[in-house]
Parts: structure tokens; sequence; C-alpha cells
């Protein structure tokens, strides 16, 4: 275990995928459809994650499987959710695409005691609570009555957080997966699965982009594949609790970047929804954590003394 080295794998990580949704904002600003952005998001991933498994000398071992089809559902899950992000990427601005997608640990609380009998009390409750009010505030003034009427922004928020909901879908499937799963099975099935249901959307419309914009989607795929082998590294280094919080650094990069490449500039309402999210987010990790010590501590008393 290393922190400091896991935090600056966390950190990285950051900036890769936020270098990726830059690059995949500007192709879907070209009119690159969603299906289109997908496959090459994927594929030009999966390379950088063979690569990375044959350097571990992990390749052969680390793509086994237990569970073919629990892998399929987690890919098409997470495929519907990659899908509606890059689809909002083209509608918001980069910091409230960001700010919606806070939303995902959040939405994990409610769907884990759903769908895993997960325990969820009055702390965690009244964080879930807090942070869905921080949502509210982001989404409100694109939920107007006015912005119902057909507001392209109005669409972007419903997109978005439907893309959060299903990000969020995902994280259960792999929950249940990493039970018999390694985590470069994940990673590499869920790219793979992707691929190929991105490239299923040929038929309905793939565009020709021009060399700079196929450019910008295959090095988004690229640094896609290394953004997932640094957030990996970074969960074997340390513990989630421990490097969670810095996920809340792309805030800033989004910023800086909306602001530099596309002179966007976050509303006072979004920055004080995304810190109420923000907030949120953050005592579900502290309390994730205070349950994992309090788990830990149980498990000795719970062994039988021989």
């Amino acid at each position: 275990m290393n922190p400091f080295h896991a935090i600056g794998q966390k950190v990285l990580s950051v900036a890769f995928f936020m270098a990726m949704a830059t690059l995949v904002k500007i192709a879907a600003a070209a009119d690159v459809p969603a299906g289109q952005l997908i496959f090459f998001r994927s594929a030009f991933a999966i390379p950088v994650i063979l690569i990375w498994l044959a350097l571990r000398h992990d390749l052969a071992h680390g793509l086994e499987t237990k569970n073919p089809f629990g892998h399929l559902w987690r890919g098409l899950v997470g495929v519907g959710g990659m899908a509606c992000g890059f689809t909002a990427l083209g509608l918001l601005p980069l910091p409230e695409v960001t700010a919606i997608g806070y939303a995902t640990p959040i939405l994990i609380v409610i769907l884990a005691a759903m769908f895993l009998g997960e325990e969820v009390r009055i702390f965690r409750l009244t964080a879930v609570i807090i942070g869905l009010a921080g949502v509210i505030v982001v989404l409100q003034p694109k939920l107007s009555l006015s912005g119902l009427a057909g507001d392209r922004q109005a669409l972007g928020a419903v997109v978005a957080l439907l893309g959060a909901l299903l990000a969020a879908l995902a994280q259960v499937f792999i929950r249940r997966l990493v039970t018999t799963e390694t985590t470069p099975a994940i990673v590499f099935y869920f790219s793979l699965s992707a691929t190929l249901i991105g490239a299923a959307t040929i038929p309905f419309g793939w565009v020709w982009p021009s060399i700079w914009i196929a450019a910008a989607m295959i090095a988004a795929g690229v640094l896609g594949g290394f953004g997932q082998i640094m957030l990996t590294s970074a969960y074997r280094n340390a513990p989630a609790s421990v490097i969670a919080p810095f996920e809340y650094v792309s805030m800033l990069m989004a910023i800086a970047i909306g602001y530099t490449i596309f002179e966007e500039i976050p509303t006072l309402q979004t920055l004080l929804g995304a810190g109420i999210i923000m907030a949120a987010g953050l005592f579900i990790i502290y309390r994730e954590r205070q349950l994992g010590l309090t788990r830990g501590k149980a498990k000795p008393a719970m062994t039988p003394q021989g």
C-alpha cells in the first residue's frame, strides 16, 4: 500500500478522463454520433489495456472469466451510461456535465439498497437526500417550464442525469462481478462490449470525420485506456476512502478547460449545486470508511477461536 502514490495515480486518472471528455466534446460538436464516439473511445483503449496486462505478465490469467453474462449486462448498462454522457457533452457546458455526474456515487447508495440488499441507515440516507437536493439545484434552471418545451440544455440535463443513473447501476453490476472476476477482466470485457455495441450502430448514421476529428477520437480512446489503468492502479495502492475524494479535482479541471477551450463559464447556481453534491459525496465516503473499519474490527471477534 502506497497512499501518496495512489493519490497521484488517481489525480492523473482524472486528468486523463477530463482530457478524453474534452476530445469527445470536440467530436460531438462536429456532429459525430454517440455510437461512433463509443466505438473509438473503446476500441483504441483495448490495445493500451492489453499492453498493460502483458507488461504485468497477467494477460492470460487477467482475462479469465467465470461470469460472461455478468460482463454482458454490465456492458449494456455501462455503454448506455457512456452514450448518455457523450450526448450530454454535446449539449451542455463541461462543468455542468461534470457536476451532474457527481450524482453517481449518491445514486449507487440507493441502487445498492434496492438490488444488493445493503442497509442504508440515517447518516447515509441524510447524505443521499442532501446530494439529491444539490442535483436539483444544478438541474432547476434547465428544467423550468420554458426549458421543458424543447430547450437543448433541458435535454442535455435529462440525458446527463440518466447517464449518472446508468453509471451507478453499472457500479452495482461491478460489485457483483468482483466476487468472481478479476479487475483486468472487468476492464477488458467492458471495453470489448462497448466496441462491439458501438460498431453495431454503423447502420444508424456514422459520419466521415475530418482527419483532426478522427485523431481526436483515437486520442480519446488511448487516453481513456490510460485513465482506466491509472484508476485501477490507484485502487490497488490505497483504500477507496483515501483516493475517492480526489475525484472532485475534476471540477477544477472542467472549469479551466471549459473556460479556456470552449469559452464556458459555470453559473453560480451550478457551482453551488456541485458544492452540495460534493459535500454529500464526501460524507458518504467518510461513512463507508467508518463502516469498513467497524466490519474489520468485528471479523476477529466472529472468527472461531481454536
